[in-house]
């Protein structure tokens, strides 16, 4: 099925009538937020069901919205190829997070759990941790990082 006949279908049964723009994000925003709620629960069915709610709400916010699927497909391939990698730096006292070449923030390393948390970070913000520096607290990095509070 093509993406433009997929939302023509949508639409043409959505089960709520909006012409706000403000009202189709928030459908959309319920819908995820619901999605994650079920995750965390350990819902996965009711997690995939209400993703693929929010797949329809999306849906309707593109034709709310009058994007059109097909051009902002090309733009998002065309920012995602473009966008600078985000990564983080373990030097011997502090941990730099860069985007690109740009420094967008960083703080001293103190401990082992300084870089515990960094690996942390380092994950949820999908950044690539780069070792440009051994320290104390690095002998054998996955190793102490993994061990922090196991004592």
């Amino acid at each position: 099925m093509e993406l433009k006949e997929a939302i023509k279908l949508i639409w043409q049964n959505r089960k709520y009538d909006t012409s706000s723009e403000a009202e189709a994000l928030s459908h959309l925003n319920e819908e995820v937020a619901e999605s994650l709620k079920a995750l965390s629960r350990g819902d996965r069915q009711k997690a995939q069901l209400e993703l693929e709610d929010a797949l329809s709400c999306l849906f309707i916010a593109f034709k709310v919205l009058k994007i059109d699927p097909d051009e902002a497909i090309k733009r998002q391939i065309d920012r995602m190829k473009n966008q600078p990698g985000r990564t983080m730096h373990i030097f011997s006292n502090k941990v730099e997070i860069r985007v690109g070449e740009e420094v967008r923030g960083g703080w001293a390393i103190w401990s082992a759990d300084d870089l515990k948390d960094a690996k942390k970070m380092a994950e949820e913000f999908m950044c690539k941790i780069i070792w440009e520096e051994e320290n104390e607290f690095n002998n054998s990095k996955e190793e102490e990082i993994a061990n922090v509070g196991k004592n």
